[in-house]
């Protein structure tokens, strides 16, 4: 035997040794190589609609080549949710339930009473005998998960639906399943609103952003003039934000449904009777589509700011698309500085009417400030956008720090003396 083989059978010799104490400790081969291991279990949504009960039964089937997913907790459980039932152990109690699914997976089943009223004779979610209106949210509870670590969803969805609907919602609508995927998020979740029955849908691509319009076949949802709109403003809040939504899903419906609007992740449902401009220049729909698009959240307290927002663009949106005139852009901002002068405060647990006018006033007069104070070289949009790509919830001293930066200096417009009702907002949070 010559040296270079006795070195060949030294070294074939210690990876035998090496493999013996790997298989010894109970590690598995493929972790231990240098490329990680895909640890991804499937997660599928099956939702059945059940019109003549105003319900829906939904569901979640795991499957797992082994034990990635360990345990789902749902926190806190509406009371529009019931008959829960699976394989594995199923543990109810004080309103929260833990799913421990068996190893190779299983099936979690529940009950969602879809109708909500929201007042005496509206409903903010809606299953009829020809149509329905709901958020994903109100039939699929959210989920905390325990995995192993580094394990991921593989999440899709389907819908089981009498015959002739269709459903149109926020997702790709030529996949059957839906498939749900959100970069940020290990566990994938079904969001946003969700539209069955026999529908009408108007599609179209604005400034990249794959926009569909839907409502219930029979009530009068202006899909073509939404679009219109659209076509004006959209490419101008695409400009403003760090990440733009690729998909937008707008749901509209007359009655039952609440005279209003509402947001969810890239899809917001608006009434059909809302004027797209109101005759103060303001848009319901543009306030709703700043919202989706944007996502931003508040402190308690400053749920004005979110708000505020979402109107102070909605009205920025339609003079900078040129659905109004600069003179009527200005018309509208009097408008809400003479509203504000009804708000009594600012802070507080929901902004509506004359508190949002009041917000509005604030912004307005901190973009002034910021273009002032920095030669024209920023304003309220670098503040937006700073915001929105913090990802964290935005209180007031989180706006004054934000626009310190801007302006080099604290903040006028932001002075206690402008914000009403602020000077104590959330624990932890001081105004000066």
């Amino acid at each position: 035997m010559n040296c270079l083989s006795g070195l060949r059978i030294r070294a074939f010799s210690a990876a035998l040794l090496s493999l013996a104490v790997i298989v010894a400790c109970g590690v598995e081969l493929s972790e231990s190589a240098d490329s990680p291991i895909e640890r991804t279990y499937d997660a599928h949504y099956r939702v059945t609609v059940d019109p003549g009960q105003s319900a829906v039964d939904v569901e979640l089937e795991i499957r797992q080549p082994r034990q990635f997913l360990r345990e789902m907790t749902f926190s806190s459980l509406p009371d529009t949710l019931g008959d829960f039932s699976g394989d594995g152990d199923v543990l109810i109690g004080d309103g929260k339930l833990q799913w421990l699914p068996p190893a190779g997976g299983g099936t979690l089943r529940w009950r969602a009473h879809v109708a909500h009223r929201r007042g005496n004779k509206s409903y903010d979610a809606w299953l009829g005998p020809d149509w329905g209106m709901f958020r994903a949210e109100d039939i699929i509870p959210r989920a905390r998960t325990r995995t192993l670590k580094g394990a991921t969803s593989n999440t899709t969805l389907s819908f089981v639906l009498p015959r002739s609907w269709s459903v149109v919602t926020e997702y790709a609508g030529t996949d059957d399943p839906i498939r749900i995927h959100r970069a940020d998020r290990r566990f994938d979740q079904p969001t946003g609103w969700m539209l069955v029955g026999g529908v009408g849908v108007r599609r179209e691509t604005i400034a990249g952003v794959r926009v569909a319009v839907a409502g219930p076949m029979g009530h009068a949802v202006r899909r073509m003039d939404m679009l219109a709109l659209l076509n004006w403003t959209l490419p101008e809040l695409v400009a403003l934000l760090p990440d733009p939504p690729t998909r937008l899903t707008i749901v509209s419906a007359g009655d039952p449904m609440w005279r209003g609007g509402l947001s969810a992740p890239s899809s917001l449902y608006i009434h059909a009777d809302r004027p797209l401009i109101s005759e103060n220049a303001t848009s319901t729909l543009l306030h709703e589509v700043v919202h989706s698009a944007a996502s931003i959240k508040s402190r308690p307290g400053a749920d004005w700011i979110v708000e505020g927002l979402a109107e102070f663009y909605s009205i920025s949106l339609l003079e900078r698309g040129g659905a109004i005139s600069a003179r009527r852009y200005q018309v509208a901002v009097s408008q809400q500085a003479e509203w504000a002068g009804k708000a009594s405060f600012l802070c507080g647990p929901n902004s509506t009417g004359a508190n949002t006018a009041l917000a509005v006033t604030v912004l307005h007069a901190l973009n002034k400030e910021i273009e002032e104070k920095t030669g024209g070289a920023n304003n309220l949009d670098d503040l937006f956008r700073q915001v929105i790509a913090s990802e964290s919830a935005i209180g007031v001293a989180e706006l004054r720090d934000i626009a310190t930066k801007i302006i080099g200096q604290p903040s006028d417009a932001l002075h206690s003396d402008n914000l009403p009702g602020c000077s104590r907002i959330a624990p932890g949070e001081e105004s000066s």
